[in-house]
């Protein structure tokens, strides 16, 4: 018999952040696109960042304004050492991944399965009484280019809560 119940398969942490600079693009984009996107998005960020000869501080990640619908407002890039002072590069811009309380939930498997792992989270918000944040992101700590097998990638997923 399989447990179908995604929060008996993750675990689902209480975290307090720090804020943390970064480098972004950001653009309203459909969800048909955002693979387009998030190459295009990870390439410009990295070169306009090694141009600035500024330092990541983490994996590529994505932050969704909002709930994802059809289209998304999103921003992804690099959480960076200190902060981006701009530059030549079309689009890239600062960013922040904010302080405060947040729930973190480690999702296992391909992208597609994703909605699991945020209904779990948002079932621990219900159960906890807490108010979801504005925004949320993934960091996406397994390249698809060195790790064919999407049944064992993983992504961070980061809920800020009030």
């Amino acid at each position: 018999m399989t447990d179908s119940n995604p929060e008996t398969k993750r675990e689902i942490k209480t975290t307090d952040l720090a804020e943390q600079p970064t480098a972004v693009l950001r653009e309203t984009v459909p969800m048909n696109a955002l693979r387009e996107f998030f190459d295009r998005a990870y390439k410009s960020v990295m070169t306009a960042v090694e141009q600035q000869n500024v330092q990541l501080a983490g994996p590529p990640f994505a932050m969704y304004r909002g709930m994802p619908t059809d289209v998304v407002d999103v921003e992804a890039g690099f959480p960076l050492a200190a902060a981006y002072p701009g530059g030549d590069a079309p689009g890239v811009r600062a960013g922040v991944l904010p302080a405060g309380r947040a729930l973190e939930a480690m999702h296992v498997g391909p992208y597609d399965t994703l909605p699991e792992t945020y209904g779990a989270v948002m079932a621990k918000m219900q159960a906890e009484g807490l108010t979801p944040g504005e925004a949320m992101w993934e960091y996406y700590l397994s390249d698809p280019a060195k790790e064919p097998d999407p049944a064992v990638w993983k992504t961070l997923v980061v809920w800020p809560v009030s």
